[in-house]
C-alpha cells in the first residue's frame, strides 16, 4: 500500500466532543485503514482522492498549539484520540501524540486513550501513578486472519492484549473496548469467550461493547470485503444494519449471550453496552 503523509499546520487541536469534554487528535486519517472506521466522514474535511487508510496529515504544530489552548481552556477530560490512531506507525516517527499527552497532564487534564496500537507501551512511563487517565485498546478478534481483513495494519489482538496487561501491572486503569462487533464473525461463541476469557486475565476494569453502525462510508467500504471473503453474510448484513426490527432482534440475542458468558468469567459487573 501506498501512504500519502503530509506534514500541515492546524489552528486548533484541542477540540469540544460528545464522547468526553474534549478530543484530541494528532493526525488527520489513519494508516490502521480498519474497514469499519466510522472515521471515514473526515473525508468531507480533506482535499484527498486517496481512500480512508490511504492518507495521513501530520499536525506537525499540534504542540505548540495544544500549549497555548491547554492554558486558557477549562480543565475537562480528553479523549485520544476519536478519528484517527493516536499510535499509528508514524507516532514512532513524529512523537507528536506524547508530546501533546505531556502538556495536557502538566496541566491536570485528564485523559482516555482508546488505540489498536502495541506502540502505546511506549508512553506507560508518562501514565503510571496518574489516577486520572484510562487506557483502553480495542480488540475485537483473537483470530490473527480474520482480524487481518478488517484492521489490515492495526498491531495484534496479543500485542493489544499486552499493552494492557503491562498497563495494569503499572496500575494504570485499563478497559478493553469490543467493537464495532461484526455480525456472524465477531460475534460467534468461540471468538467472544476467548475474548472475555482474555480480558478476565488482564484484570480489566471495564469493557464497552458496539454494535456495528451504518455510518457515512461504513457500508461502501465493508460491502466489498464481504463480497470477496464472505458473499453468503451480505444478505445478513443488510437486514442487521439497515431493518430496524432486525437490528433490534439482533441486538438482544447478542446481549443475552454476551450476558451469558461473561457469567462465567465474574465479568458481567465490568460489562458497558453501548445499546
Amino acid at each position: 500500500m501506498v501512504l500519502t503523509i503530509r506534514e500541515i499546520e492546524c489552528k486548533s487541536i484541542l477540540n469540544r466532543s460528545g464522547i468526553a469534554d474534549y478530543a484530541l487528535n494528532p493526525y488527520l486519517g489513519c494508516e490502521h485503514g480498519c474497514r469499519y472506521c466510522y472515521g471515514r466522514f473526515m473525508m468531507r474535511y480533506t482535499k484527498h482522492g486517496e481512500p480512508w487508510g490511504h492518507f495521513v496529515d501530520v499536525k506537525v504544530n499540534g504542540p505548540r498549539v495544544l500549549m497555548k489552548q491547554a492554558r486558557r481552556s477549562r480543565v475537562g477530560r480528553v479523549f485520544i484520540s476519536s478519528v484517527c490512531d493516536g499510535w499509528q506507525p508514524l507516532e514512532e516517527k513524529y512523537g507528536i501524540t506524547r508530546a501533546c499527552v505531556e502538556i495536557l497532564l502538566a496541566n491536570d487534564f485528564p485523559i482516555t486513550i482508546l488505540t489498536k496500537s502495541g506502540l502505546a507501551s511506549r508512553d506507560l512511563d508518562l501514565f503510571e501513578g496518574r489516577r486520572e487517565v484510562e487506557l483502553g485498546a480495542t480488540i475485537t478478534a483473537l483470530d490473527e486472519g480474520l482480524q487481518r481483513i478488517f484492521e489490515p495494519r492495526g498491531s495484534s489482538g496479543e500485542e493489544r492484549l499486552s499493552l494492557l496487561k503491562q498497563a495494569k501491572g503499572k496500575g494504570i486503569t485499563t478497559y478493553a473496548f469490543l467493537g464495532p462487533i461484526m455480525p456472524y464473525l465477531f460475534d460467534t461463541e468461540e471468538n467472544l469467550g476467548n475474548l472475555i476469557a482474555a480480558f478476565a486475565d488482564v484484570g480489566v476494569d471495564w469493557i464497552y461493547l458496539d454494535l456495528l453502525n451504518p455510518r457515512p462510508g461504513v457500508w461502501a467500504s465493508l460491502y466489498p470485503v464481504l463480497r470477496d471473503h464472505y458473499p453468503h453474510l451480505v444478505p445478513r448484513y443488510r437486514r442487521v444494519l439497515f431493518n430496524q426490527w432486525e437490528r433490534r432482534q439482533y441486538a438482544s440475542r447478542l446481549r443475552e449471550r454476551i450476558g451469558k458468558l461473561s457469567r462465567l468469567y465474574h465479568m458481567e459487573e465490568r460489562l458497558r453496552f453501548l445499546w
